[in-house]
């Protein structure tokens, strides 16, 4: 069974990441925000396209079909709409994909932006 993922921030702790900074840098975006969501979602579906994009900030363009996918599933949940077992199948699937479950979270290397430090000026 292989080794479990240090996390990001126990490794700056021990300073792994001084040893190895490849392994614990960031990954630049590799492509644009997100964006709107598209026309053709209706007003629910797009207020859980923009709960994701708020929610998940990773998210680039890359992802505009999976969120798709889960923003009609979510949609149909905080309407209280019945969904089945597929469904619901089909929604943690994309949250996998997407990186929104807490094992798939670990594996992204996303780091926001970080304000400058006043105290080394």
């Amino acid at each position: 069974m292989p080794r479990q993922r240090t996390p990001t921030a126990k490794a700056r702790v021990e300073g792994r990441h001084i040893k190895n900074p490849k392994r614990y840098k960031p990954n630049e975006p590799t492509a644009d925000a997100i964006g709107d969501p598209p026309a053709w979602l209706n007003e629910p579906q797009a207020a859980a396209w923009r709960e994701f994009a708020g929610e998940l900030p990773w998210l680039n363009r890359s992802h505009r079909c999976i969120v798709e996918i889960a923003s009609i599933v979510r949609a149909r949940l905080q309407a209280g709409d019945e969904v089945g077992t597929k469904a619901l199948s089909l929604l943690r699937l994309c949250l996998s994909s997407m990186g929104a479950t807490p094992a798939d979270a670990s594996k992204i290397s996303w780091a926001p932006e970080e304000e400058p430090d006043d105290l080394l000026d």
